[in-house]
């Protein structure tokens, strides 16, 4: 099954005009020195392990069903990952291309 891809640009012109679910699959630390923030953005963090380890049952009752959920890690690679294991679990998971570091490098020269 192919993922579905959001790009830093298409998500800073989305978060403009819509609420917006992020899903950090980073460590807790990485996130808390850095996250998307917004007022149209519903972040959550839950480590790419509980996801990949499919210990995640308790900690994504929190995700919404059926509203797309941005994945995102350090460079896209995990949240890659993380989405498919979503996907299976009929959440509709969008990954960030790129990750952090593409967000990170795109508001820096937007």
């Amino acid at each position: 099954m192919a993922l579905n891809k959001i790009t830093p640009k298409e998500l800073y012109e989305k978060m403009k005009l819509e609420n917006v679910t992020l899903l950090d699959v980073r460590a807790e630390e990485k996130y808390k020195a850095y996250h998307l923030e917004g007022s149209n953005i519903e972040s959550f963090n839950i480590p790419k392990t509980h996801i990949l380890n499919y210990t995640f049952e308790a900690v994504t009752a929190s995700l919404p069903q059926g509203k797309e959920i941005i994945v995102a890690c350090t460079t896209g690679n995990s949240a890659a990952q993380c989405a498919a294991v979503l996907s299976e679990k009929e959440f509709n998971a969008a990954v960030l291309v790129g990750g952090i570091t593409a967000w990170k490098e795109f508001i820096k020269n937007k």
